[in-house]
């Protein structure tokens, strides 16, 4: 297979050339990627492990570059296809579309995305970018990924509930594609893989499901766990000593800044640290981090207000947003450089921490709190609440200002306060309703989910309670196997638990299209945007 960088690739609409000047340009920006000086050396290390941790900064070229590497390196062959997961839907979207550009392939064809209701894929796609979510609903129809010959999690670090869950059915899927496996497929899905272990639901014995899988003819699968943070052991200790492999990221000095008093109104602070950096600070543009859209809106509002009363020769300033629930089209603007003599404030969710590298950034604005989801298993009830950012969010953050030359950080909260934070954000495991999770591992023939092999176990409480919600949906029998056939047929759809059994129930009462309808409304976000500065237009 000759190389996607370097040589000219057919496809069904005709040849791409390498004579493009953006092409041009954007092929001499992939080969000073701090990652490009050690393409070799991963692809060797890759070929001789099974499992490999790769640590790199944000900005160093990991997601992009690394499965070009594997692609040239031969293990796209056969109909092999290199998947590469992404805790985000937007991040799957821009990082296919960026790669498939570097390559010079129409989107769909050689390099795709796949999220769900929307996948851009083909039969000749040989590069998958999707959501961990969709890998595992994959997992059903084929559980031992057969089409896959190179598994990539990226932004592992962050360890959303998909993460996770899909770390632990991939650490047992390589076990049955390893040569070891093929010899013996007596496997468990828990950490005591015994042939004494016992279903602690059931008290049956544990055997996977994956035993029976006809497995002699799958090659082994590999597995490269990606992560922007330094702390890479949890991941190698869960793997059994997996090697870890730190990719040097481009890194200038930032100076942070903090305020001497604590905010009572951080999005007040935040407007005023904006136009403090824009009046004071040489030119440079601005990364705001806030809490989500509405937050978002309302600041960029305030923004374009307080502007309109500067002085004409101070008005150099423009505004951007990210955030997932923007249109693709609105979100590519943030990509965008300024027009010259112009700064451009960037306002976004923490999807800017490191899932998407916006060039230009030299100043980070930080008010030290996200939203989180968080589960209450006493009373099953799931909230969004503001909380503050962990250590190592906010060491991400303020390396934003750094990628490209020394930048300045500014967080609105005093330098003690950032001593209080806790090191790492909790996973996203241990705070929000299990009921979907359990219900896939279900169809994926794990009983035991007590016993099942999470890198960090949630409560118990919290797993009996998602049984419990399960079984009262009628997903569930009273020895708490999949029910035949509403359990089954709740698996199967890509939603809630309740939504999926409504849809079951609404075919009985005639009310299908009705209900389809609803959760449908209930499933998406607003199929509407209207920016702020339209909606009086509305």
């Amino acid at each position: 297979m000759p190389s996607m960088a370097n040589s000219q690739i057919r496809q069904q609409n005709g040849t791409v050339s390498n004579d493009n000047p953006r092409r041009q340009k954007i092929l001499e920006q992939t080969k000073s990627l701090p990652i490009a000086s050690v393409d070799k050396r991963l692809v060797e290390e890759v070929r001789k492990n099974d499992t490999l941790i790769i640590v790199g900064e944000t900005g160093s070229g990991k997601t992009t570059q690394l499965p070009q590497f594997f692609f040239r390196a031969g293990f796209g062959r056969e109909g092999k296809v290199i998947g590469v997961t992404q805790p985000r839907r937007v991040a799957a979207v821009t990082v296919a579309k960026r790669v498939a550009e570097e390559c010079g392939v129409q989107l769909g064809q050689r390099v795709g995305y796949s999220i769900r209701f929307d996948d851009m894929t083909s039969g000749s796609t040989r590069i998958k970018y999707m959501t961990d979510g969709l890998l595992l609903r994959e997992s059903l129809l084929d559980p031992y990924l057969s089409k896959y010959s190179v598994i990539i999690v990226d932004e592992a670090h962050e360890r959303t509930v998909h993460t996770d869950v899909l770390l632990g059915l991939l650490k047992d899927v390589q076990k049955v594609r390893s040569p070891a496996g093929k010899s013996s497929l007596n496997l468990s899905r828990t950490k005591n893989s015994g042939d004494t272990n016992l279903d602690k639901e059931n008290g049956g014995p544990l055997v996977s499901p994956l035993k029976q899988c006809q497995s002699a003819k799958l090659p082994p699968l590999k597995l490269i766990i990606m992560s922007a943070s330094l702390d890479a052991q949890i991941f190698s200790e869960y793997f059994g000593g997996a090697k870890a492999v730190h990719v040097q990221g481009r890194q200038f000095p930032v100076d942070v800044f903090y305020t001497l008093y604590p905010q009572s109104d951080y999005v007040e602070a935040t407007i005023s640290t904006i136009f403090q950096i824009h009046l004071d600070e040489a030119l440079g543009d601005i990364l705001v981090f806030l809490t989500g859209q509405e937050e978002i809106e309302s600041v960029e509002g305030l923004v374009r207000e307080k502007l309109g009363q500067l002085p004409e020769s101070n008005k150099n300033l423009v505004t951007v947003s990210i955030f997932a629930s923007l249109p693709s089209e609105q979100q590519m603007k943030v990509f965008m450089p300024a027009p010259d003599g112009f700064r451009k404030v960037i306002l976004a969710t923490n999807i800017a921490e490191t899932s998407v590298t916006i060039p230009g950034v030299k100043y980070v604005i930080d008010p030290g709190v996200v939203k989180a989801r968080n589960f209450n298993p006493r009373t099953g009830v799931e909230s969004l609440s503001i909380i503050p950012t962990s250590k190592a969010q906010a060491l991400q953050r303020s390396g934003r200002a750094g990628r490209e030359g020394p930048g300045k950080c500014f967080r609105l909260y005093p330098e003690n306060e950032f001593e209080k934070l806790v090191d790492s954000t909790v996973p996203e495991i241990k705070r929000c309703n299990l009921s979907n999770v359990i219900l896939q591992l279900k169809a994926l023939g794990v009983d035991d989910i007590i016993g099942f092999d999470f890198m960090e176990k949630p409560s118990r409480m919290a797993i009996v309670k998602s049984l419990e919600e399960l079984f009262l949906l009628g997903a569930l029998t009273d020895d708490s196997k999949l029910s035949d056939p509403v359990g089954h047929q709740m698996a199967k759809l890509p939603l809630d638990p309740v939504y999926s059994k409504a849809l079951i129930l609404s075919s009985q009462f005639n009310c299908l299209e009705e209900m389809l309808i609803t959760v449908a409304m209930l499933s998406v976000e607003s199929i509407f945007y209207m920016p702020r500065d339209k909606q009086d237009e509305v």
